[in-house]
């Protein structure tokens, strides 16, 4: 047994007593009841069940829960697909998603819409010329996997809030 105290969506939680074994995908969903991080492959290869952490200097990253021990995130933040909207209220890309229908059934969207946020996030700090932006888009999605082939809409959808803030996001 390990001890675990992490944030999950800017929330202290812990210390819990966790097994070993216990993958964090497995602690999100029967330990918090936080079922909107999925289990797809179970190989962390198509990136289902990426949640964001967030590290100390201000970046962030996705990191698979699907095979990774929950007491490998003990200290850390992580934000999950429930953390995205606030008071009800649906962030830009979250809206995206929506009005691109960039999911068909939607099983591979909690993890390709914490990576569009990373992105978002990233190139807030360090913004990148427009003729580069659909390689940085592909390149950030890149290995998140989509049965149903929803990639084009998924691209769409991150590439239309980029542009919509285009001065926030690009130089």
């Amino acid at each position: 047994m390990t001890t675990l105290s992490l944030s999950v969506n800017g929330r202290t939680l812990g210390p819990f007593e966790v097994r070993d074994d216990l993958t964090m995908n497995d602690f999100l969903r029967e330990q918090l009841g936080m079922t909107g991080t999925k289990f797809g492959c179970g190989a962390a290869q198509c990136l289902s069940c990426a949640v964001i952490v967030d590290m100390p200097d201000g970046s962030s990253h996705t990191n698979p829960t699907c095979v990774v021990p929950a007491a490998n995130f003990d200290g850390k933040a992580i934000r999950t697909i429930e953390g995205h909207a606030k008071d009800g209220v649906l962030t830009p890309l979250q809206t995206a998603f929506i009005e691109h229908f960039s999911f068909q059934c939607g099983y591979c969207t909690p993890g390709f819409l914490n990576e569009g946020q990373v992105l978002l996030e990233r190139l807030e700090k360090t913004p990148v010329p427009r003729a580069t932006l659909e390689a940085v888009i592909a390149e950030a999605l890149d290995g998140h996997l989509c049965r149903c082939t929803g990639y084009v809409k998924y691209h769409e959808a991150v590439r239309a809030v980029i542009l919509a803030d285009a001065g926030r996001y690009l130089v």
